[in-house]
C-alpha cells in the first residue's frame, strides 16, 4: 500500500483570524499525540484534500513539518468542515508510537451479493457498520470488508465472531453481535377499532327512543284539539252579527 504523506508548517496565526489563512488556501491544523506538546500547524488546502480523501481517519500518515529532522507518523483525529458549504475548516493529527498498540474504531463495508436477496419481499439488515479493535499502528486496516456471498437462505446472518482478521488484531465488540441479516418484509395492518356498546346501555338507549315516540305520539292529538276549539271561536262571532243585522219584519198596513 502507497505511503501517504504530507507536508506542514509551524502556525502563527491563531484563533478568529485563521480564516485569513483559508482565504489563501491554508488549513489550519493541530498536532497531538503521547508524551507530546501540542503544536499549531498549517497544510496546503490541495494537498490535505487529496490525502484526506485515501487515508480517512483509519490510514497511517507521514508527516513532515518544516525545521523538524524526522517526519512523525500520524492518524487522522477529526476533520472540521463548514456545515453548509462543506469548506475544510481544521484537521486534528495524533501522532502515534509505531511499537505500541492503539485502539480505533475501523468502517465495516459489505461486499459482494447475498443470493438469498433475490427473493421477493427480502431486505439485507444492517448491525454494526464499525469493529473496535486493538493492535499495532501499522495493522490498523483502512476498513474491514465483510462478504456476505454466503448468506444463501432467508434469515442467514453473518455476526462479528464470523469476521476473518489478522491474528495480531484484537476485537473489542462482543462477538454475537449482529453485522449482516437477510431477513422478510413485513407489512402490518391496523384494523379499525369499533366502539363497543354494553347491553345495558343498548337497552337504555332503546327505552329512552320508546318513550320519546311514545311522547311525540300523545301530544299530536292535544295539539288538533287545541286547533279545532280555536277554529270554533272565530266561527262563534260570525253567527252573532248575522242575528244582530237580521230585523224584525212586519206585514204592511197591518196596525197594532
Amino acid at each position: 500500500m502507497q505511503e501517504l504523506k504530507i507536508k506542514a508548517t509551524k502556525r502563527e496565526v491563531l484563533g478568529k483570524k485563521s480564516r485569513f489563512l483559508r482565504r489563501q488556501g491554508i488549513t489550519p491544523a493541530h498536532l497531538f499525540g503521547h508524551s507530546l506538546e501540542s503544536q499549531a500547524l498549517q497544510c496546503d488546502s490541495t494537498e490535505l484534500i487529496k490525502v484526506l480523501a485515501q487515508a480517512g481517519t483509519t490510514r497511517l500518515i507521514s508527516l513532515k513539518v518544516e525545521g523538524d529532522k524526522d517526519a512523525k507518523v500520524v492518524f487522522v483525529r477529526e476533520i472540521q468542515r463548514d456545515a453548509m458549504s462543506r469548506q475544510l475548516l481544521h484537521v486534528d493529527f495524533f501522532q502515534v508510537r509505531k511499537g505500541e498498540k492503539m485502539t480505533m474504531d475501523v468502517p465495516i463495508v459489505l461486499v459482494g451479493e447475498a443470493p438469498a436477496m433475490k427473493g421477493k419481499g427480502r431486505i439485507l439488515s444492517h448491525g454494526i457498520n464499525v469493529l473496535s479493535i486493538q493492535c499495532l499502528p501499522e495493522k490498523v486496516p483502512p476498513q474491514i470488508e465483510v462478504d456476505i456471498s454466503g448468506l444463501v437462505d432467508l434469515e442467514a446472518s453473518i455476526h462479528v465472531k464470523d469476521i476473518k482478521l489478522d491474528p495480531e488484531i484484537t476485537v473489542l465488540n462482543d462477538a454475537e453481535i449482529l453485522v449482516a441479516k437477510v431477513a422478510e418484509i413485513t407489512i402490518k395492518v391496523e384494523e379499525e377499532v369499533k366502539p363497543v356498546v354494553a347491553e345495558g346501555e343498548a337497552v337504555a338507549e332503546g327505552e329512552e327512543g320508546a318513550e320519546a315516540k311514545a311522547e311525540g305520539a300523545e301530544g299530536k292529538p292535544v295539539a288538533e284539539a287545541g286547533a279545532d276549539k280555536k277554529a270554533t271561536d272565530k266561527t262563534a262571532p260570525d253567527k252573532k252579527a248575522q242575528d244582530k243585522k237580521a230585523p224584525d219584519k212586519k206585514a204592511p198596513g197591518k196596525k197594532e
